[in-house]
């Protein structure tokens, strides 16, 4: 039986990860400077403070990486205030694991500022423990100390709680942390769902698959 669970946003929750594809193309774009192709998929596995430092560095900006998180928020700000929804099923996905008194928290790439006002607008703020984001742990998902700190929070182990996320290089690392994972389908990840299917504990479509996931989650 699980003790907690930690929700990623973009692509999990929130059908938002389209927001963040081109967001550094389109900050870059301000400046001037034309994008390398694919750079929103690199931009992808970081934090907003590594994106920043890896821009700055590549296209030699001469600016303060503050300057560019305030810049690339700038450019998604009001999609998230807004216009984000929730992904399909998130509603009543999150309802049934409160009805069954299972504790959550949120673990983010984004800004906190931003889930904040999405969650809330959405109605489903009140679900959350906390809110735990990349920036104010200071790594990104390639490191498993956002994980613990939200495991930590919850007053379990790695081993009682369960991450669901749609991004690979975060379910990898949540499971050689000792987690357990669920891999959640995002159109924007659709290159690496064979791969995520077969390093987490259980993959779904998405969140409509409530009864796959409890099984699953109340499992000896």
């Amino acid at each position: 039986m699980i003790g907690g669970v930690i929700f990623d946003v973009d692509g999990t929750l929130l059908n938002s990860s389209s927001a963040w594809d081109d967001a550094g193309e389109k900050y870059l774009k301000t400046l001037g400077v034309i994008a390398e192709e694919g750079l929103g998929r690199k931009l992808f596995t970081m934090s907003l403070e590594e994106g920043a430092v890896y821009m700055k560095q590549t296209y030699n900006l001469n600016v303060s990486t503050e300057q560019i998180i305030n810049g690339v928020l700038k450019v998604v700000e009001d999609y998230y205030l807004y216009t984000a929804p929730l992904k399909s099923g998130a509603a009543e996905f999150l309802t049934r694991l409160q009805e069954h008194e299972i504790p959550m928290v949120v673990a983010s790439s984004s800004q906190k500022e931003h889930i904040e006002a999405a969650l809330t607008r959405l109605g489903v703020r009140s679900h959350f423990g906390k809110i735990f984001t990349c920036g104010e742990v200071g790594a990104g998902k390639q490191n498993p100390k956002i994980f613990m700190e939200a495991a930590a929070f919850l007053g379990k182990s790695p081993k009682e709680v369960c991450v669901i996320e749609d991004g690979l290089y975060a379910i990898v690392t949540a499971s050689k942390a000792g987690f357990k994972t669920v891999g959640v389908y995002d159109e924007v990840s659709k290159d690496d769902w064979k791969e995520i299917r077969r390093v987490s504990d259980l993959s779904i479509e998405g969140l409509t698959q409530f009864n796959d996931f409890w099984q699953f989650a109340t499992a000896e």
